[in-house]
């Protein structure tokens, strides 16, 4: 039986499946990983400067700059194959949730419900201090007209609601991890799982007695701890799973 037959099967079987996705879900849709060091952003940019709290709180105007048409881009991706197939397996009852280091909501556009964005996302903004939301767009406004993007109730800033380097994981880490105790499949598309706690989250999983399986183009250090293995382009990937479930 090929590494493909044996992804389905785990997938066929499974009842209370996790899946955990990182960028090389997105790159299918035309989106660069923006977090990556390898990604060549890193090498031109030093990301504690502008991908992090502190750079943010110093400089929220550059922060806005910087990131502003660089999170515009990614309004006009759409959901791949691999977004489709993940909320086919939560309709079929497969799946019971998606946790995704990714900020760019395609997994929510193609119809997936139960979606942990443990990195954030890109389609918002909010106030530091009192938490007030508002659209990324009209923080973007606002610093394109000479203005700081400060909250309207407490005058406070507002940063895209992304984790940036220095910040803590949101609360719904910890609902990822309760879900990824309970899996009884745990399947990773495209992270390389070097980010933690979040590739940690393979671990736990594997300790919990679920099957791992893992998609993704290189290595990861996880793979021992799997069950199938496929080191292949995610896209043709998940294009032949769906066609089988």
């Amino acid at each position: 039986m090929s590494a493909l037959d044996r992804l389905v099967a785990l997938l066929e079987g499974a009842e209370r499946g996790v899946a955990l996705t990182g960028a090389g879900v997105s790159t299918e849709s035309g989106i660069p990983d923006f977090r990556s060091p390898s990604s060549g952003l890193w090498q031109e940019h030093d990301p504690m400067e502008v991908a992090s709290l502190e750079g943010f709180r110093r400089e929220p105007r550059r922060f806005y700059e910087f990131w502003g048409h660089r999170f515009g881009a990614l309004a006009g991706a759409q959901p791949n194959v691999t977004h489709h197939v993940l909320a086919k397996l939560e309709r079929q009852g497969k799946l019971r949730a998606v946790v995704t280091q990714n900020i760019d909501g395609l997994h929510r556009d193609a119809g997936s419900e139960t979606v942990l964005e443990v990195h954030g996302s890109y389609r918002q903004a909010r106030c530091l201090h009192c938490g007030a939301v508002y659209s990324l767009q009209e923080m973007e406004r606002r610093v394109k007209s000479g203005r700081l993007p400060v909250c309207d109730a407490c005058g406070e800033l507002v940063k895209p609601d992304v984790v940036l380097f220095g910040e803590e994981l949101p609360p719904v880490f910890r609902e990822a991890e309760r879900l990824t105790e309970r899996a009884d499949v745990f399947l990773v598309l495209g992270s390389s799982l070097q980010v933690h706690p979040v590739a940690g989250l393979v671990a736990v999983a594997h300790r919990h007695g679920a099957r791992v399986a893992i998609v993704n183009r290189e290595p990861s250090p996880y793979d021992e701890l799997a069950e199938v293995v496929l080191h292949a382009e995610l896209g043709a990937t998940m294009r032949a799973v769906g066609s089988r479930l």
